[in-house]
C-alpha cells in the first residue's frame, strides 16, 4: 500500500506468497497499482501514469481481516468511490472499530449493520485528525495512518497501550515525518501530512507468529535444537519469547541486525521443561496472536496457566477462546473457561483411545496450526478439519514441519 502510495519502482524481498497478502495485492491492482511477482520469490511495484482509479468491480479481500481494514483507511483516504466484499468468514468480523474513526474523519461509509460488504463513496478527509483507540489496535491505528497518509492530512492516533509498531517503523524507513512520544502512560502517534516519501527497496523480515509455532512444537516434544533464521523481532512483537522464557524455554538470540528499519535475529531453541504462568495486562496485546498456541505450551507445562484480558480473541477468524476450549475438551485437557481468557491445567495426557481424535478449526488458521503442533504430544493421530485456512498466512506450513521430521498428512 505504501509502495503504491510512493508511485516508484520498488522491489520487496520476503513477499509471503498466502493468500492474504495476494488478495490485498489484487485489490491495489484493481485500483491501478501495478504489482507484479516474480518467481514467487520477491514483488515488484512499479510505477504508473495513471495514480487511482475506482474499480468496477468490489475489491474482494478474501480472508483478510487486516488487507480489509488497511484497504479501508487507504482508498478512504484517496476519496475513492468503491466496495469492498470477503469470504464467509471476514464477512462476520465486525468492522465498526475502523469504520467509525474514519467516519470522524469525513469518511462515507456505509456497511451492513458494521460488517461486509461495505462501500465507500467519494470523501474529503479532515485535516490534523486525532483519536484516541477505545482499546489496542495497532491494525486501526494502522488504518488511520494510511487514511492520513493517503490524504495527505496531518493525523494523530493515541494508544492506551503500545500496540504493534511495524506501520510506523516502515514510514519512517520511506522518509514520513512521524513521531511516537509517551505521556500519561499512554502511545502517542503524530504523521506529519503532506508527507514526501522516498522510493526504496524493502526486505519483508521473518514472521515471528509463524516462528511461534515451530518453537513450540520444538519445545513441547523435548527436541535437542531448533534453530530458525531471519526472525523479526520488533520488540512490539517478541512477546512470544518473554513469555515462553518465562515458561522456562531456553531460546538463544543470535546474529541481530536492522533490515529495512526492522530488527531481526536467528533464534536457536533448546531443550527446555516449561511450567505454567499467569498472563494479564499490557502483554495481552503484544502477544494476541500467539495466545492459542501459547496455550498449546501451556498445556504440556508443569503447573496451571492463566490467561485473562483476552476478550479481543473472540472476534478474531473465529471465536479463539472457545476454540480452544473445544478443541481441549477432545484431547482431554482440563481447563476453566472465562469471558476474557481461560486456566489451563498444565502436565496434560492426552486422549488416548480407539476413536479418532477430530479437531474442527472454525475455519481458523491459528486454531488449525496449534492443534496440529498439539499432535506432537499424542500417541494416537489427531485429525484437523477446515485446514485450507492454513495458507491464508502460512502456506508452506505442512512442508516446513514435515521437513522437521514431523508427520502431517493431508
Amino acid at each position: 500500500m505504501i509502495g503504491s502510495l510512493i508511485n516508484e519502482d520498488m522491489k520487496v524481498e520476503g513477499f509471503l506468497h498466502a493468500e492474504d497478502p495476494l488478495s490485498t495485492m489484487l485489490a491495489l491492482n484493481q485500483i491501478g497499482s501495478v504489482i507484479e511477482s516474480v518467481d514467487g520469490k520477491f514483488i515488484n511495484i512499479k510505477k504508473r501514469k495513471i495514480l487511482f482509479l475506482e474499480p468496477e468491480k468490489a475489491l474482494d479481500l478474501g480472508n483478510s481481516g487486516t488487507g480489509l481494514r488497511l484497504m479501508l483507511g487507504m482508498t478512504a483516504g484517496l476519496g475513492l468511490k468503491l466496495d469492498f466484499i470477503g469470504d464467509s468468514s471476514l464477512s462476520n468480523r465486525p468492522m465498526e472499530r475502523v469504520i467509525d474513526p474514519l467516519t470522524q474523519m469525513g469518511a462515507h461509509i456505509s456497511s451492513l449493520d458494521g460488517m461486509l460488504p461495505i462501500g465507500l463513496r467519494s470523501s474529503a478527509l479532515k485535516d490534523n485528525f486525532i483519536y484516541e483507540l477505545p482499546i489496542a489496535s495497532a491494525q486501526v491505528k494502522s488504518c488511520i495512518l494510511l487514511a492520513g497518509l493517503a490524504s495527505r492530512n496531518s493525523v494523530t492516533v493515541i494508544e492506551p497501550v503500545q500496540t504493534r509498531d511495524h506501520t510506523e517503523r516502515m514510514l519512517k524507513n520511506f522518509g514520513a515525518n512521524i513521531q511516537t512520544i509517551k505521556q500519561d502512560g499512554k502511545n502517542i502517534i503524530h504523521l506529519e501530512g503532506q508527507a514526501l516519501l522516498r522510493a526504496r527497496d524493502y526486505k519483508v523480515a521473518g514472521d515471528i507468529s509463524s516462528a511461534a509455532f515451530l518453537i513450540v512444537g520444538a519445545l513441547i516434544s523435548q527436541s535437542k535444537k531448533l534453530e530458525i533464521l531471519n526472525v523479526g523481532m520488533n520488540p512490539t512483537r517478541t512477546g512470544i519469547l518473554s513469555v515462553l522464557e518465562d515458561m522456562g524455554a531456553k531460546i538463544e538470540i543470535l546474529n541481530s541486525r536492522i533490515e529495512s528499519g526492522e530488527p531481526i535475529a536467528d533464534l536457536v531453541v533448546h531443550q527446555s521443561q516449561l511450567r505454567g504462568i499467569n498472563l494479564e495486562g499490557p502483554i495481552i496485546a503484544n502477544i494476541i496472536d500467539e495466545l492459542p498456541i501459547i496455550s498449546i505450551a501451556a498445556a504440556f507445562a508443569i503447573g496451571n496457566t492463566t490467561i485473562r484480558d483476552a476478550v479481543e480473541l473472540r472476534i478474531k477468524e473465529s471465536d479463539r477462546l472457545k476454540a480452544i476450549s473445544d478443541g481441549f475438551k477432545i484431547l482431554g485437557v482440563k481447563h476453566d473457561n472465562f469471558d476474557d481468557g481461560m486456566k489451563i491445567y498444565g502436565n496434560s495426557e492426552l486422549k488416548s483411545n480407539s476413536d479418532p481424535i477430530i479437531i474442527n478449526s472454525q475455519h481458523d488458521h491459528r486454531i488449525a496450526m496449534s492443534f496440529l503442533i498439539a499432535a506432537l504430544k499424542s500417541s494416537q493421530p489427531i485429525q484437523v478439519n477446515q485446514c485450507k485456512n492454513i495458507f491464508t498466512s502460512f502456506p508452506n506450513f505442512i512442508e516446513l514441519t514435515s521437513s522437521l521430521g514431523f508427520k502431517i498428512e493431508k
